[in-house]
């Protein structure tokens, strides 16, 4: 798919005003039980239309960093703010609207054993009440970007790893969102397809989504000159 057709794929052409920070912690920690935080003052923004990876060693947190994002994980301590909305203040429905607004790929896919690749990829949107005529050429685009085209009719217990990753990431991309999280989004991909992947975030990017890429793989970071969030020792710094 040439870089127009991607771009015709995900582009609304609505153009809106300013908006505020998709993320915003402040002096943020998180504990499991009586244990010690394994997160402790977490204070930073994710911007509207931003591009970040957030990388560290394995075990530092990365993952249970995106959960609080998502409020899957909820903080000990201190404010999560999302497209500024304070979490605390808001109901039951309208954390369900926040969370529409996010697209999530995380390490065990999620997909549906019964479904279709196809039917996982258009579920999101058919939840949302769509009609099938209204998405199937743009879920069928997609499924063959990702190279899943002549996967669309299999269910997932006959896919591979990479090829749930792929319909994985597909599923979070179809809605759109304001806010992409990926937790190693290209982990089980050859370099080649991880590069066209990544080629796919940042187009999404550039039409508007604030992505933030879960990742130990420098050759995919090194691809890019955008802001790296390390995790170490339960803390945050940032490398613009």
């Amino acid at each position: 798919m040439a870089q127009g057709r991607v771009k015709a794929l995900f582009d609304t052409g609505f153009e809106e005003g300013p908006a505020p920070a998709a993320v915003h912690f402040e002096n943020v920690g998180v504990r499991y039980g009586m244990g010690p935080e394994v997160l402790r003052d977490l204070t930073f923004s994710i911007e509207p239309n931003s591009f970040q990876f957030l990388t560290g060693p394995s075990g530092a947190g990365k993952t249970t960093l995106l959960r609080l994002i998502l409020l899957s994980v909820k903080p000990t301590r201190g404010l999560i703010s999302l497209f500024g909305e304070d979490v605390s203040r808001i109901s039951k429905d309208e954390l369900t609207d926040l969370r529409r607004r996010m697209g999530v790929v995380f390490q065990d896919f999620r997909l549906l054993d019964h479904l279709t690749t196809y039917e996982n990829v258009a579920l999101p949107l058919r939840v949302q009440g769509k009609e099938e005529t209204s998405y199937r050429n743009e879920v069928v685009e997609l499924l063959r970007w990702v190279g899943l085209g002549d996967r669309m009719h299999m269910l997932p217990p006959v896919l591979s790893g990479g090829e749930k990753q792929r319909a994985a990431i597909a599923r979070a991309l179809i809605v759109r969102p304001d806010l992409l999280l990926a937790d190693e989004p290209t982990g089980n991909v050859d370099p080649s397809l991880a590069r066209r992947l990544l080629r796919l975030f940042i187009e999404l990017n550039r039409l508007g989504t604030s992505v933030v890429i879960a990742t130990h793989d420098f050759s995919l970071m090194d691809q890019l000159s955008v802001r790296r969030l390390v995790l170490g020792d339960g803390r945050l710094h940032i490398d613009e």
